[in-house]
């Protein structure tokens, strides 16, 4: 059960997921869907397909198991590689004239990427923490901005934010701390993210 939570709620996937939610729900729910599809198949190329492809290469050269890249230290190279695919996603939905919200997701999951990446030069930190933290952020931050009340969206975060936590915990991949400190970096992350950038 841990496993396919930590699956499911990888980083890498959230973008996508943001994107869906604000097609569902926002204004941006009038695109064409021709539009949307294009953009979500851009998103998906960037966020998930090819940093997801480039990293299991770079782990199967250095013949490691997925734990093993776990380990702070190597981690350097997976960051800076979905880092690079977040950011020429970025450039391609601003050279597109895409809507300042679909961004402004990319964005917020880049910053969270960098702050992360950093922060573990020192000390490792939660990812899938910070991803659904980022979530959280982006959800608080638009609902300032579409004038709605998130609080059953909140309850249904901090619920799926505790299991994803429990379950990298489960899988030994962090502790407590780590959890905690990545899903507070999502929030703000995200949150400045969408309200400033």
């Amino acid at each position: 059960m841990a496993k396919a939570l930590s699956a499911i709620f990888s980083p890498f996937h959230l973008p996508v997921v943001g994107l869906v939610i604000l097609f569902l729900f926002s204004y941006l729910s009038f695109l064409p869907l021709g539009v949307k599809i294009y953009i979500l198949l851009m998103v998906y190329t960037f966020t998930i397909l090819l940093p997801t492809a480039m990293i299991r290469l770079y782990r199967r050269y250095q013949g490691w198991t997925r734990i093993q890249l776990g380990v702070k230290e190597r981690r350097v190279v997976p960051y800076v590689i979905s880092i690079m695919c977040y950011l020429t996603c970025y450039y391609l939905l601003t050279i597109n004239h895409a809507s300042h919200f679909i961004g402004s997701i990319v964005m917020a999951s880049l910053i969270i990427q960098v702050v992360c990446a950093i922060i573990n030069l020192w000390w490792k930190i939660s990812t899938h923490s910070a991803a659904i933290g980022g979530v959280t952020g982006a959800l608080v931050a638009f609902a300032m901005i579409f004038n709605f009340n998130p609080v059953w969206w909140i309850c249904l975060l901090l619920l799926l934010a505790g299991m994803v936590g429990t379950s990298r915990i489960i899988l030994k991949q962090h502790t407590l701390e780590q959890v905690v400190a990545g899903y507070l970096v999502g929030i703000v992350c995200a949150f400045l993210s969408v309200v400033y950038v």
